[in-house]
Protein backbone atom coordinates (compact mmCIF):
# COMPACT_ATOMS: atom_id res chain seq x y z
CA UNK A 1 0.00 0.00 0.00
CA UNK A 2 1.29 3.54 -0.89
CA UNK A 3 0.98 6.52 0.94
CA UNK A 4 -1.28 7.42 -1.76
CA UNK A 5 -3.88 5.16 -1.16
CA UNK A 6 -4.05 5.67 2.18
CA UNK A 7 -7.81 7.71 3.47
CA UNK A 8 -7.18 10.75 5.30
CA UNK A 9 -10.09 10.13 7.29
CA UNK A 10 -9.24 10.86 11.13
CA UNK A 11 -9.06 7.61 13.32
CA UNK A 12 -11.77 7.35 16.40
CA UNK A 13 -9.28 7.72 19.66
CA UNK A 14 -12.84 7.03 21.98
CA UNK A 15 -15.05 5.07 21.78
CA UNK A 16 -18.80 6.36 23.20
CA UNK A 17 -21.73 3.83 24.36
CA UNK A 18 -24.70 4.60 22.49
CA UNK A 19 -27.09 3.78 25.58
CA UNK A 20 -25.23 6.29 28.54
CA UNK A 21 -23.84 8.82 26.33
CA UNK A 22 -20.55 8.02 28.66
CA UNK A 23 -17.36 8.00 26.81
CA UNK A 24 -15.16 5.00 27.10
CA UNK A 25 -11.11 4.90 27.17
CA UNK A 26 -10.19 2.10 25.65
CA UNK A 27 -7.75 2.69 22.84
CA UNK A 28 -9.41 2.20 19.33
CA UNK A 29 -7.14 1.93 16.25
CA UNK A 30 -3.34 3.52 16.65
CA UNK A 31 -3.50 3.40 19.75
CA UNK A 32 -4.47 -0.29 20.46
CA UNK A 33 -1.13 -0.69 17.54
CA UNK A 34 0.79 1.51 19.90
CA UNK A 35 0.34 -0.52 23.03
CA UNK A 36 0.91 -3.97 21.42
CA UNK A 37 3.89 -1.91 19.91
CA UNK A 38 4.69 -1.06 23.66
CA UNK A 39 4.21 -4.54 25.05
CA UNK A 40 6.37 -6.10 22.37
CA UNK A 41 9.63 -3.69 22.59
CA UNK A 42 9.07 -4.42 26.67
CA UNK A 43 8.90 -8.20 26.60
CA UNK A 44 11.98 -7.99 23.75
CA UNK A 45 13.56 -5.88 26.37
CA UNK A 46 13.70 -7.83 29.13
CA UNK A 47 14.59 -11.28 27.23
CA UNK A 48 17.46 -9.47 25.55
CA UNK A 49 18.42 -7.98 29.59
CA UNK A 50 17.82 -11.42 30.99
CA UNK A 51 20.26 -12.84 28.12
CA UNK A 52 22.91 -10.12 28.79
CA UNK A 53 23.07 -10.42 32.57
CA UNK A 54 23.05 -13.93 32.64
CA UNK A 55 26.52 -14.24 29.58
CA UNK A 56 27.97 -11.52 31.88
CA UNK A 57 27.60 -13.28 35.43
CA UNK A 58 29.01 -16.23 33.73
CA UNK A 59 32.00 -14.63 31.91
CA UNK A 60 32.38 -11.55 34.14
CA UNK A 61 31.22 -11.46 37.40
CA UNK A 62 28.35 -10.57 39.51
CA UNK A 63 29.37 -7.38 40.64
CA UNK A 64 29.84 -6.40 36.56
CA UNK A 65 26.55 -8.37 36.06
CA UNK A 66 24.39 -6.02 38.75
CA UNK A 67 25.80 -2.94 37.56
CA UNK A 68 24.33 -4.29 33.86
CA UNK A 69 21.36 -4.86 35.28
CA UNK A 70 20.97 -1.38 37.09
CA UNK A 71 21.28 0.05 33.59
CA UNK A 72 18.71 -2.29 32.12
CA UNK A 73 16.22 -0.97 34.55
CA UNK A 74 17.06 2.71 34.05
CA UNK A 75 16.31 1.73 30.21
CA UNK A 76 12.91 0.03 31.39
CA UNK A 77 11.96 3.38 33.02
CA UNK A 78 13.32 5.57 30.28
CA UNK A 79 11.40 3.56 28.24
CA UNK A 80 8.12 3.72 30.35
CA UNK A 81 8.53 7.42 30.89
CA UNK A 82 8.93 8.03 26.66
CA UNK A 83 5.77 5.53 26.26
CA UNK A 84 3.73 7.88 28.96
CA UNK A 85 5.21 10.92 26.89
CA UNK A 86 4.32 9.43 23.61
CA UNK A 87 0.57 8.40 24.66
CA UNK A 88 0.14 12.14 25.48
CA UNK A 89 0.95 13.93 22.38
CA UNK A 90 -2.34 15.00 21.03
CA UNK A 91 -3.65 18.62 19.95
CA UNK A 92 -2.88 20.33 23.33
CA UNK A 93 0.46 18.59 23.38
CA UNK A 94 2.77 18.57 20.02
CA UNK A 95 6.12 18.06 21.82
CA UNK A 96 8.08 15.35 23.95
CA UNK A 97 9.30 16.46 27.25
CA UNK A 98 12.85 16.28 27.61
CA UNK A 99 12.51 15.35 31.13
CA UNK A 100 13.81 11.48 31.04
CA UNK A 101 17.17 12.36 30.13
CA UNK A 102 17.42 13.70 33.47
CA UNK A 103 17.23 9.62 34.66
CA UNK A 104 19.93 8.96 32.99
CA UNK A 105 22.28 11.50 34.10
CA UNK A 106 21.48 10.71 37.91
CA UNK A 107 22.41 7.33 37.19
CA UNK A 108 25.32 8.09 35.83
CA UNK A 109 26.25 10.48 38.61
CA UNK A 110 25.79 7.75 41.11
CA UNK A 111 27.89 5.48 39.37
CA UNK A 112 30.38 7.67 39.32
CA UNK A 113 29.93 8.62 43.20
CA UNK A 114 29.60 5.71 44.26
CA UNK A 115 32.42 3.28 44.52
CA UNK A 116 30.75 -0.56 44.68
CA UNK A 117 29.14 0.82 40.88
CA UNK A 118 31.10 0.71 37.56
CA UNK A 119 29.91 3.43 34.93
CA UNK A 120 30.44 1.62 31.37
CA UNK A 121 28.21 -1.44 32.65
CA UNK A 122 25.58 0.66 34.01
CA UNK A 123 25.76 2.52 30.61
CA UNK A 124 25.55 -0.27 28.90
CA UNK A 125 22.86 -1.76 30.85
CA UNK A 126 20.84 1.48 29.66
CA UNK A 127 21.76 1.13 26.24
CA UNK A 128 19.98 -2.13 25.92
CA UNK A 129 16.40 -0.63 24.80
CA UNK A 130 18.47 0.38 22.02
CA UNK A 131 19.58 -2.92 21.02
CA UNK A 132 15.59 -3.62 21.41
CA UNK A 133 14.81 -1.04 18.66
CA UNK A 134 17.61 -2.89 16.23
CA UNK A 135 16.20 -5.85 16.56
CA UNK A 136 12.91 -4.96 15.98
CA UNK A 137 13.89 -3.07 13.05
CA UNK A 138 15.60 -5.85 11.44
CA UNK A 139 13.03 -8.52 12.10
CA UNK A 140 10.13 -6.04 10.26
CA UNK A 141 12.35 -5.46 7.64
CA UNK A 142 12.85 -9.61 6.96
CA UNK A 143 8.89 -9.87 7.75
CA UNK A 144 7.89 -7.52 5.67
CA UNK A 145 9.00 -9.00 2.32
Amino acid sequence: MSLSEETTEPTPTIRQEAQSGIEDSEPVGSMQEFYRLYQELLTITLVITGIIFVSVWIFYSLNIALNYLLGACAGLVYIRMLAKDVEGLGPEKQKLSKTRFALLVIVILLASRWDELQVMPIFLGFLTYKATLIFYVIRTAFNAD
